[in-house]
C-alpha cells in the first residue's frame, strides 16, 4: 500500500486484515500541522478502493471515530477505505482557543471563516476539499470518483453542507444526529456570527436545510440516510432534523430519517447504526 510521501506516518496498526494509519502533515490551507487518520481495508493491498470520509463533532479529533465507532469491521467487509480528518485547527495563536473549545471559539464547523481573528486559519472547507482529499487521491490506492461522506453532530452538518456545496464530488451522504439548520440554533448562530459575521445570507450558504431547499432537483436521487436518537439532549434546541426533512420534501429529495428511541448523542448510538451507514454508502460506491 502506498504511503503519502509528504505526510509523517505517526503509527500503523493491523485491523481486520487491513491497516489503521494515523498521519500528521503541514497544511498549506491552515498554515499549521494537521492530523488525519485512514483505514485501508485488505482489498487496498491489491487494487484501488472506494473511500468514505467521516467528519466528527465538537471535542473530537482524527482518532475519535476510528477508535470508538467500530466501523473498520464493516469497511473491511465492503472493501471501502475510511478517512477521518481532525475537526479543527490546533495550536493557533488565537487567545483562549485551545482552552475554551466551544462553538465560535475553536470548533471548525467545516467552513472557511471570513472574519478576524478566524479567517487566517479557520479554513476547514478549503483544507478538506482543495488540499487533503486531492492529496490522498493522488497518494493512496483510492478509486477516482468513488467517494462518500458522512459525519456526526457538527460533522453531520459538515457532511450535508459539503455534499450540497460541492456537487459531483461525493456519490453518497449520510449523517448521525446532524446540526441540520445551524442558522436557527444557538450553536450555529454563535459559530456563524463569529466566523462569517452578521450577514445572515452568508449563514444560509452553510445551512443544510437552506441549501437543500434551494436545489432545483434532488441532488442525491438514491437517497440520504440520517439517524437521530430520540433521547438526544440536543435534539429539541440544536439539531432540527425536521427542518431538513421538510427541505428534502420541498425538492423531492429521497430521505430516510430514522428517529431512534432510547439513543442519545454519543458513540454508543453511532456504534449501533454504523453498519447500516456503511451499507448505505457501499450501495452507491460499489455499483
Amino acid at each position: 500500500m502506498a504511503t503519502p510521501s509528504s505526510h509523517e506516518l505517526i503509527s500503523s496498526h493491523g485491523c481486520f486484515g487491513g491497516e489503521q494509519r494515523f498521519y500528521r502533515h503541514a497544511s498549506r490551507e491552515i498554515d499549521l500541522p494537521m492530523k488525519f487518520s485512514v483505514y485501508l481495508p485488505p482489498q487496498a493491498s491489491t487494487a484501488p478502493v472506494p473511500a468514505l470520509v467521516f467528519l466528527a463533532g465538537l471535542t473530537c479529533t482524527e482518532e475519535t471515530f476510528m477508535v470508538k465507532a467500530g466501523a473498520q469491521r464493516f469497511a473491511a467487509r465492503h472493501g471501502i477505505a475510511l478517512i477521518a480528518p481532525d475537526t479543527s485547527p490546533r495550536g493557533t495563536d488565537v487567545p483562549g482557543q485551545d482552552a475554551d473549545w466551544d462553538f465560535g471559539t475553536g470548533a471548525g464547523f467545516y467552513l472557511d471563516a471570513t472574519e478576524a481573528p478566524w479567517a487566517e486559519r479557520w479554513r476547514m472547507e478549503s483544507y478538506l476539499m482543495a488540499e487533503l482529499l486531492p492529496l490522498l487521491a493522488e497518494t493512496l490506492p483510492l478509486q477516482p470518483g468513488k467517494l462518500g461522506v458522512f459525519g456526526h453532530s457538527m460533522g453531520g452538518h459538515g457532511a450535508l453542507t459539503l455534499a450540497l456545496r460541492h456537487p459531483g464530488v461525493f456519490r453518497s451522504v449520510s449523517a448521525f444526529a446532524p446540526i441540520c439548520a445551524p442558522s436557527q440554533c444557538p450553536w450555529g448562530q454563535k459559530a456563524f456570527g463569529g466566523y462569517l459575521g452578521q450577514d445572515r445570507a452568508r449563514w444560509l450558504e452553510h445551512d443544510a436545510s437552506a441549501l437543500m431547499r434551494s436545489q432545483a432537483t434532488a441532488p442525491y436521487p438514491a437517497g440520504i440516510l440520517i439517524d437521530q436518537g430520540l433521547d438526544d439532549k440536543f435534539l429539541a434546541d440544536q439539531l432540527f432534523p425536521a427542518a431538513f426533512e421538510e427541505a428534502c420534501q420541498h425538492v423531492a429529495q429521497p430521505l430516510t430519517l430514522r428517529r431512534q428511541p432510547g439513543y442519545d448523542h454519543g458513540y454508543y448510538f453511532i456504534q449501533s447504526f454504523v453498519e447500516d451507514h456503511l451499507a448505505h454508502h457501499a450501495a452507491a460506491l460499489l455499483d
